[in-house]
């Protein structure tokens, strides 16, 4: 548990639901440890009378309550145990790792039909998992539901206090003009030590307070561990270590020149059949996202997608940092022999801040040739992105993309400062949460 206040943007959605006249019970779920139980309550804290806070893992007592699945049945005895009274709209109710009582997930149908002034937010890290493979009943269309994220960038400027320095990047984007050198200069170092910190809040805390790159990559690390423990305990045993082989490669395929996901990069011989299941774990669970090769540059951009060309890249760019011993020095000083796996790592962390504004990301390459990192869709037109991880830039495939396909502009993201030329819209690296 992190030990100042972290000021994260989920405060706003949650303060959008509270006062919503079409509230219904809220799902906040994402991978373990990105922050949702703290999130939720100081939240509870801040925009409630009380809170009353359940946790199905640490208290199985807690599912004999749900016998019954009726609000009238349900909220009394939660009081009594609770010893506190449930006043609706007064009263936050939150159930912690709903997975674990699946009778309390299918409860939420019952409270937003029978009790919608009861404000409720279930939270679980691996619902995922637990609804695709246990076959959970959801409550479809009864619930709302957000998606947690790890910190991105502009969350660990504000976590560093850098106010001015945010507002700054944030008026050059805007207006397409050169942040001032001494400003773009300080940006990139922040950039570049959030490419080794990532977004885990814990490890954001650490560092921020202490700046010891040691405790953080233990912290890191530790992670790492709980999800292996996940693999573990909500897993079919054949498949435990399949899934923890193709998640710890996630960052071995990223260092490749062609960083498209390769089952023959697990063991020799391996097939896509053999490992689908472990696959689609990790991304249930949230921890790894996979981004699918365009066969079509048509629309629906989900219609025109592979199904067999993906890459996989992993939910923390920081994660993907401690998963192959990636060193402060290393990321921060530039280490010449890192080359190889900055490029992927980059990537990564492109891709963690595009999901974290809830764009739908695509790649694109025509006859393995003039490859589009990133394909996104902004005020509905079709913009493709490349990626750099230096200054060194050559826009072949994006002029190609452009003249071809009609974008009306593309974006190029490496650590050239701002500006527009030749209809290529320069964003620096470490303003990519403004590309919404």
């Amino acid at each position: 548990m992190y030990i100042f206040n972290m000021e994260r943007k989920i405060i706003e959605k949650l303060i959008e639901w509270k006062n919503s006249p079409s509230r219904k019970p809220l799902i906040l779920q994402g991978a373990r440890q990105t922050g949702k139980t703290y999130s939720v309550t100081e939240f509870g804290a801040k925009y409630y009378s009380d809170v009353i806070y359940c946790n199905f893992e640490r208290d199985p007592d807690l599912s004999s309550i749900f016998s019954n699945l009726a609000p009238s049945h349900i909220l009394p005895r939660l009081s009594a145990i609770k010893q506190k009274k449930v006043i609706p709209r007064e009263t936050l109710v939150i159930f912690d790792e709903v997975q674990a009582c699946p009778e309390a997930l299918t409860s939420l149908k019952y409270f937003c039909e029978e009790a919608p002034d009861i404000h409720i937010i279930a939270l679980g890290s691996l619902l995922g998992v637990a609804v695709n493979r246990n076959q959970y009943s959801f409550p479809v269309g009864k619930v709302e539901i957000i998606d947690m994220h790890p910190l991105d960038f502009e969350e660990f400027l504000t976590a560093r206090e850098e106010n001015f320095l945010l507002e700054q990047i944030k008026e050059c984007y805007a207006k397409n003009k050169p942040l001032e050198e001494a400003l773009h200069k300080k940006a990139l170092e922040a950039y570049r030590e959030y490419l080794f910190v990532g977004g885990m809040p814990a490890a954001v805390s650490n560092f921020v307070q202490n700046h010891n790159p040691l405790q953080t990559d233990i912290i890191k690390n530790d992670i790492l561990a709980a999800y292996q423990n996940d693999m573990s305990k909500y897993n079919k045993q054949s498949e435990i270590a399949k899934t923890r082989l193709v998640y710890a490669s996630i960052g071995k395929q990223l260092a490749k020149e062609n960083k498209k996901f390769q089952y023959r990069g697990l063991k020799p011989g391996a097939r896509a059949s053999e490992f689908e299941n472990a696959l689609e774990w990790i991304t249930l669970a949230g921890i790894a996202s996979k981004v699918a090769r365009l066969e079509h540059m048509a629309l629906p951009f989900k219609a025109n997608a592979s199904d067999s060309d993906f890459k996989l890249y992993m939910s923390d760019v920081g994660l993907c940092c401690a998963s192959q011993n990636a060193t402060y020095d290393d990321v921060v000083y530039e280490n010449p022999l890192f080359n190889d796996f900055k490029g992927g790592l980059v990537e990564n962390y492109v891709y963690t801040q595009l999901k974290a504004n809830h764009l739908e990301t695509y790649y694109w390459n025509e006859n393995n040739q003039n490859e589009i990192d990133f394909i996104v869709r902004l005020k509905n037109k079709i913009i493709p992105i490349e990626v750099k991880s230096s200054t060194h830039n050559k826009s072949q495939s994006l002029k190609s993309f452009v003249s071809k396909h009609k974008s009306p502009y593309s974006i190029r993201i490496s650590a050239k400062n701002f500006g527009i030329e030749n209809g290529i819209k320069s964003v620096p690296l470490y303003a990519v949460f403004m590309i919404r």
